[in-house]
């Protein structure tokens, strides 16, 4: 994805929220969000991923493109994919709800929440607060927060309407030490190391391996994209990681269940040494 093509997703994004606000009162969103989450439990994805377990704690994603990739084309839906996903064992799921990029919807959310009792987290361009009271409607129990697209007084706004207000989680997602300071700065409690570049598209475990090392020891940190054996998820989980957000390898694969199965299982027979954070 090239930095122009990042611009262009935030400009769309832009104009669709502007839509969505001309529709809809923002308040009225607000007030059914409150009243979606009462009496729900608060911060399902931190504890899922915070859970005593030997087990890897996988957030697993139905996505139905990208922009670098296209189609991804499985023929499964999201109530099947999710319901897949729960049986191979993941600790959560992740739902792509950009349309025009990513062919995902709202609806796909809906319908995962409808097949799971998993923890939800929507992935998407946030960047207004109807997207969290939507989210909230919707019945999610996260969303992401992209620093690269969020100047510090939104992400600090965005974040405390998800947690503070909502009781839902906001990972926010960081490639940069600038951006985990600022994350930091934020309050975030919840952050996801992406391994792609979003301006060139590029993908390194380096960049896992440099923002673990940074973070304080008491911060849930997620990796997130390029991930796909569990040699990779071993070494990452030993400096520290708390859980791993994968997509592509699960969605590309003939049958996602197996695969993620089997990366649980190999991970599970490698005698890991305990974290090092």
């Amino acid at each position: 994805m090239s930095h122009d093509l990042l611009s262009q997703i935030v400009a769309r994004k832009r104009i669709i929220v502007a839509e969505l606000r001309a529709r809809n009162d923002v308040e009225k969103w607000r007030m059914r969000a409150v009243q979606k989450r009462e009496g729900l439990p608060r911060f399902r994805l931190r504890e899922a991923l915070q859970a005593e377990s030997p087990s890897l704690k996988i957030i697993a994603e139905f996505k139905r493109r990208s922009p670098s990739r296209g189609v991804i084309g499985h023929r499964a839906g999201p109530s099947e994919i999710a319901r897949c996903y729960e049986r191979a064992g993941a600790c959560a799921i992740s739902v792509l709800t950009d349309n025009e990029y990513f062919g995902g919807s709202i609806d796909d959310l809906i319908a995962v929440r409808a097949s799971t009792r998993l923890p939800i987290l929507r992935k998407d361009f946030t960047i207004d607060p109807i997207q969290i009271y939507e989210t909230a409607t919707a019945g999610a129990d996260a969303i992401l927060l992209i620093a690269t697209v969020l100047d510090d007084s939104a992400l600090q706004t965005m974040r405390a309407i998800a947690e503070d207000e909502l009781g839902l989680d906001a990972l926010v997602e960081v490639h940069t030490s600038n951006e985990l300071r600022r994350a930091l700065a934020a309050g975030a409690n919840v952050i996801g190391s992406n391994n792609r570049d979003l301006r060139t598209f590029n993908v390194s475990l380096r960049t896992s391996e440099q923002l673990i090392a940074e973070a304080p020891r008491d911060t849930v940190m997620i990796s997130e994209s390029g991930l796909h054996n569990a040699a990779e998820l071993r070494h990452l989980h030993l400096l520290g990681f708390r859980g791993f957000l994968i997509g592509e390898a699960l969605m590309r694969a003939a049958d996602p269940t197996s695969v993620l199965r089997g990366m649980m299982e190999e991970f599970d027979r490698s005698n890991l040494l305990p974290s090092t954070r």
